[in-house]
């Protein structure tokens, strides 16, 4: 996967995730502990509104059905894959924020259709790994003016 160290990470990403200074990662390892420690549907519900992400959107990314995210109580906290998920979307949306200078330009990106994705929108691609490799190396292509 594309490193993306957590020392370049500004408020922005803990705020995606509603962290509190408790939570706050100086290095990768603390970035491996949040997301073991999982999160709540809250806080995952919260995050999608935060980076425009319908219900829907949201479980494609993390693997699992809209019924069964919605049947979570909210202070449930959900398995650790589905943080380490919540984790790279906050990453990626600080990055996007980064490049394109605002979150809000990069939520228009993110959603358009691109020749570099095959025609389809970049958030189509999360839902895998591979996905989020290919949209982090777009980004930097972005950032120094490498264009397909």
């Amino acid at each position: 996967m594309v490193a993306y160290a957590v020392q370049g990470m500004g408020n922005s990403f803990y705020n995606l995730l509603g962290a509190t200074k408790s939570l706050r990662a100086s290095n990768d390892f603390d970035l491996i502990h949040i997301a073991r420690k999982g999160f709540s549907k809250r806080t995952l519900l919260a995050l999608a509104k935060k980076v425009s992400l319908n219900i829907q959107e949201l479980a494609n990314i993390l693997h699992i059905s809209e019924r069964t995210l919605q049947r979570y109580d909210d202070d449930v906290i959900i398995k650790t894959e589905y943080a380490e998920k919540a984790v790279e979307l906050a990453r990626l949306y600080t990055r996007g924020e980064e490049v394109f200078g605002s979150v809000d330009k990069f939520k228009v990106w993110i959603k358009a259709p691109s020749i570099v994705f095959n025609g389809e929108a970049p958030v189509s691609m999360l839902d895998t790994s591979a996905g989020f490799n290919m949209v982090f190396t777009e980004l930097g292509r972005i950032e120094h003016g490498i264009f397909a």
